[in-house]
Formats: structure tokens, C-alpha cells, sequence
């Protein structure tokens, strides 16, 4: 595990120390300060490469800190009664050029790594396709019969919620959706993103996701989701008066699991009272396993 992700991790476990709440891998945390732990290879770069960012904008604002507090002391008027006249100085000037052109090499080439290695699934073992509305989410699952279905908000409120709470599980209050997206663990995964409407945006933070919807274009990024659970997301491009009632839930089961998840869905699609857009996708451990 990289120096990145353990901090990351390290954060969580002292924020549950101190009493913020349970860290889950799926959800934001009270109080939480960091990133969600990572959940694929992308979203552990991306740990990575703010880990480096942040070093560099520290090591700088020291430097710069540093150099103000020295400049205070050594030119005070105490010091000077009579001020310098020198107006320039070359080898200053060529090093606050070079120096900053240099960080941002330093910055830009795992920057563009970074960007070419989320871009495209390279040899994905299967695609979904995520289509924004005005305001919910439909999924298509072309490998596996290409059967479609919709995700919608569960509850607003807290009321509501425990309204919706069965099993005793209480759903998440603007989080979680009536129909599941359920993926394989250690699969690429090819996502298509696209909108019907007006502009969207696919975000998922622990997988290290955050693609435009765009009405007529299809973006193509990728994933491997490497543990089980539930993750969470929403849109997050501000698409009208119900942006933010418009969330995503992806279910990451075993692939066992998964296989029986899309023979049993196919059942219920093939039933002549079972709409393909109002179909239930939701899965449970005790239904996957």
C-alpha cells in the first residue's frame, strides 16, 4: 500500500477515535477530512498524486514563509538606516523563473500519467452504460442480454428514510437508490456516460470517478472495483431544480454473486408484469451468496 493510501486510511481511524462515526469505505463520514479510501487502482493514484501535491505546496509556502521572515529581519530600517539602491539581480531573476517552470514539471508528467492511465479500459472483461436524467439515473448492461433499468432517489428526509427502512437497514438519507448498479470485484469494468437531456455528471469518490454526461456524446473511463460493498455518488454537474436528489449506488459483489444477479434479473425482466425501467436491482449478502 502506498504512503498515500496510508495516511488516507490513518485519517479515518483517528477521525473514529475521536468519536466522528464509523468510517465506511462507501459513504462520507462526520468530520471527515481526507478521501474515502480508495476502492480501485485509480483512485489509489489519485490518493497518491494529492499526496505529492500537497508535500510540494507545503515545502513551497515554507520556503516562501521563510524567506519573507528572513527578509523582515536582515532589511529591517533598524538594520538598514540606509536602503539599498540595487534595483536588479540576475541569478535571483533566473532562479524565480526556473524554479517554478521546474515544480510544475515535477507536477504535470504524473499529472498526464495520471490522466492517460483513467482514461480507457484497456482489454475490459465487460461494460455498463449510464444514461443521466432530469433527475434520476438508467443503467444497460450490454454484455448480459443488454436489459436496462432505472435508479431513483429512496428518501429526502430522515422521516422518509425510516419510512423505506426494511430488514431492519435503514436506507441513506439523498444516497440511496431503489435499484442498485451491482458490478463484479476484480473486473475492468469499460463505463460509458451520457444524458438525454442536459448536462450530468457520473461521480463516484472512492472509485476515483467523476465523468460529464453529455447529451449526444458518450465518455468512455473505467474501473476495478477491488473489495465487496456498497459504494455511493451523485451527479455533479448542476443539471436543474433536482440535482441534488439525484444519487448512485453501485453494489461491488463477488462475481459468483454477480452471475446469479444477472440470471435472476433476466427471470424477472422476461415477466410480462415486470417493466424493464421499474425492475428491482438490488442485491443484499444474504441474496448474493
Amino acid at each position: 500500500m502506498s504512503l498515500g493510501n496510508r495516511l488516507c486510511g490513518l485519517a479515518i481511524v483517528v477521525a473514529v477515535a475521536l468519536g466522528a462515526g464509523a468510517a465506511l469505505a462507501s459513504q462520507p463520514t462526520p468530520w471527515q477530512i481526507d478521501f474515502q479510501p480508495a476502492a480501485t487502482p485509480v483512485m489509489e493514484r489519485l490518493v497518491d498524486f494529492n499526496f505529492l501535491i500537497s508535500v510540494l505546496m507545503v515545502a513551497v509556502n515554507t520556503f516562501i514563509i521563510g524567506l519573507l521572515g528572513y527578509a523582515v529581519w536582515r532589511f529591517h530600517a533598524k538594520r538598514n538606516p540606509t536602503p539599498s539602491k540595487t534595483t536588479h539581480n540576475t541569478l535571483i531573476e533566473v532562479v524565480w523563473t526556473v524554479a517554478p517552470i521546474m515544480i510544475l514539471v515535477v507536477i504535470a508528467i504524473p499529472s498526464f500519467k495520471l490522466l492517460y492511465f483513467a482514461d480507457r479500459a484497456v482489454d475490459a472483461e465487460m461494460t455498463i452504460k449510464a444514461v443521466g436524467h432530469q433527475w434520476y439515473w438508467s443503467y444497460e448492461y450490454p454484455d448480459h442480454g443488454a436489459f436496462t433499468f432505472d435508479s431513483t432517489l429512496v428518501c429526502r428526509t430522515d422521516e422518509e428514510c425510516a419510512d423505506e427502512a426494511t430488514g431492519g437497514v435503514t436506507p441513506i438519507r439523498l444516497l440511496d437508490t431503489d435499484n442498485r448498479v451491482v458490478l463484479p470485484v476484480d473486473t475492468t469494468i469499460r463505463l460509458l456516460v451520457t444524458a438525454d437531456d442536459v448536462l450530468h455528471n457520473w461521480a463516484m469518490p472512492a472509485f476515483g470517478i467523476k465523468l460529464d454526461a453529455v447529451p449526444g456524446r458518450i465518455n468512455e473511463t473505467w474501473m476495478k472495483i477491488q473489495r465487496e460493498g456498497v459504494y455511493y455518488g451523485q451527479c455533479s454537474e448542476l443539471c436543474g431544480i433536482d440535482h441534488g436528489f439525484m444519487p448512485i449506488t453501485v453494489e461491488a459483489v463477488s462475481k459468483a454473486a454477480f452471475a446469479v444477479w444477472v440470471a435472476r434479473t433476466k427471470q424477472e425482466l422476461a415477466r410480462d408484469d415486470t417493466p424493464a425501467t421499474t425492475m428491482v436491482a438490488r442485491t443484499s449478502s444474504n441474496e448474493t451468496r
